[in-house]
């Protein structure tokens, strides 16, 4: 028998209200063992407050989280932290300091106690540093110098400098590159100690002993990566929808013995009130046998009730097991894109052309940096500069999914702002379709400032599917960067039926995989090429 793993963080009845009200966690209680977990869940549902409240970073409302070693969090929006330096953010910076002082000569005793035992520790930055991919990097700069990714980086060194026994790292390969990714996912296959993290990257989630799902205000762990988390999870839907379908048909037939079951004292009530009219039997024997009747009607009456009430109360119960995360089915207008219509050409600073014809699925990668983003927003807004680099299209009708959702207008209602995209199209039409992305009953009457954010998500992906005329090319700018993994499993399912061509620019290989590209760009100083077909 396997002993149960040691706990790195005890949660008990942990709850965590905002100053607004809005309660973020409700009475939590699970345990997290040492080693590497993978925390996942849909966007809203706390996974960042949970961490910043084992850090320490905010105050349980209510319960306890203990966590068992010292704590170190790399946050999500690391980069947001434009003024600090590289040595800042890295944690060195006062010891560094310290040690430039006693190098130019001070013997103050605040040096020599700030310094410790850490004499090496510039050499020990910057072999880590270089470890990472980041060797010649100055640790005076500031992270406004850097890109996403070479700050994820360095705030990751960061954390394995201050050997903490626990490592929480939030969204860690969100604006990484492919070779910045691979260098992470062997710094985390190495990392001595607990690791928790929070992601929607496949690649790095398979790379976990554990997984942890946050849901519906409870936390569930499995023994394994993410995949046999999904697995289990599908084999225990299936086993639950076989569950609900027996309860569903126990309930049909305890209703339809209610039925029969009242016909029959119906009939029965019938025949003694003609004996009673007619006056068949005594009275006093008539008057006994009808009170009988009733009695008798009232304790049927009953267990018909209760065994329909228990039956109904099953199917509730087997329902409440049912996932019921949304799948976006839609029939998608025909954008008319044969397979010899040119869609557009790469152009290259020596002339070279790399053409794009017909419904193509292309993927284009780069490092971070080189102007991905600023090369398809030429492609949408001519007047953008692209770069060296240039995309020239062959048709005006291409749509945009941009990293950001800030071209939504919050005071529109959701269906004012897919009609936007689509004037002419009979409104009751459009409802109709906006059914198949989630939005049913009242919803598409209200104003998108109110919505979630993957309901923003799936608003954003309806403007660019349902649009008339069909947009004959989508572009789409790192789409699974901030969205969470059910948010991805429907963008691959919007995508499924889509028959124009599509350019993508991501850095998740299993996401890439999962839309079926056909044809791999790179991006780099020189230019763009065809990486494989």
């Amino acid at each position: 028998m396997s002993s149960a793993p040691t706990p790195a963080i005890t949660l008990s009845d942990l709850s965590f209200v905002w100053p607004d009200g809005s309660p973020a966690l409700d009475r939590l209680t699970a345990t997290i063992g040492t080693g590497h977990t993978g925390l996942v869940g849909d966007n809203g549902t706390g996974k960042s407050t949970l961490l910043r409240l084992v850090a320490g970073e905010l105050r349980p409302t209510s319960g306890r989280v203990v966590a068992h070693g010292s704590v170190a969090l790399l946050p999500q929006h690391l980069t947001l932290h434009t003024e600090a330096s590289v040595a800042g953010l890295l944690g060195v910076r006062t010891t560094l300091a310290a040690l430039r002082a006693v190098e130019d000569g001070s013997t103050s005793p605040i040096h020599f106690d700030r310094i410790g035992a850490d004499w090496d520790l510039e050499a020990r930055t910057t072999a880590l540093l270089a470890e990472l991919g980041l060797p010649d990097i100055d640790l005076d700069r500031t992270v406004s110098t850097l890109s996403g990714g070479e700050a994820m980086l360095v705030g990751l060194a960061g954390l394995r400098l201050t050997r903490s026994r626990i490592a929480l790292l939030d969204e860690p390969t969100n604006n990484l590159d492919r070779r910045s990714r691979d260098r992470l996912y062997e710094v985390v296959r190495s990392w001595p100690d607990t690791l928790v993290v929070v992601s929607h990257d496949v690649a790095l989630l398979e790379l976990m002993e554990c997984t942890a799902e946050l849901r519906a205000g409870h936390l569930t762990l499995h023994g394994g990566p993410y995949s046999s988390h999904r697995a289990q999870v599908e084999q225990e839907q299936r086993a639950a929808a076989q569950a609900l379908r027996a309860a569903e048909q126990v309930l049909r037939t305890e209703e339809r013995q209610r039925i029969e079951a009242q016909t029959k004292l119906a009939r029965r009530q019938r025949y003694a009130q003609s004996d009673h009219d007619n006056r068949r039997k005594p009275k006093m024997i008539m008057n006994n046998r009808k009170s009988e009747a009733q009695v008798s009607a009232g304790k049927v009456r009953n267990e018909v009730d209760d065994k329909v009430e228990a039956a109904r109360d099953r199917v509730a119960e087997r329902a409440a097991e049912l996932r019921h995360d949304l799948r976006i089915r839609v029939d998608l207008p025909d954008p008319e894109v044969p397979a010899g219509r040119r869609i557009c050409d790469f152009v290259n600073p020596a002339g070279d052309v790399i053409p794009i014809v017909g419904p193509r699925r292309v993927a284009l990668t780069g490092p971070n940096g080189i102007g991905k983003t600023r090369l398809l927003q030429g492609l949408c807004s001519p007047s953008t500069p692209s770069g060296a680099v240039r995309i020239v299209a062959h048709t005006d009708r291409i749509a945009m999914l941009p990293q950001r959702l800030d071209h939504l207008d919050d005071e529109q209602s959701l269906l004012d702002a897919v009609r936007r995209a689509a004037p002419r199209a009979d409104p009751h039409a459009v409802r109709a379709k906006l059914a198949r992305f989630g939005f049913r009953a009242a919803v598409p009457h209200r104003r998108i400032g109110e919505l979630s954010g993957g309901e923003r998500f799936r608003v954003a992906l309806a403007q660019l599917l349902l649009a008339e005329p069909p947009a004959q090319l989508l572009v789409l700018d790192e789409p699974t960067n901030n969205v969470d993994l059910t948010s991805m499993d429907q963008l691959v399912d919007a995508l499924a039926g889509y028959r124009g061509a599509l350019v993508v620019v991501s850095h998740d290989d299993a996401f890439l995989s999962r839309l079926g590209i056909d044809r791999h760009l790179v991006l780099d100083t020189t230019g763009v090429r065809l990486e494989r077909t």
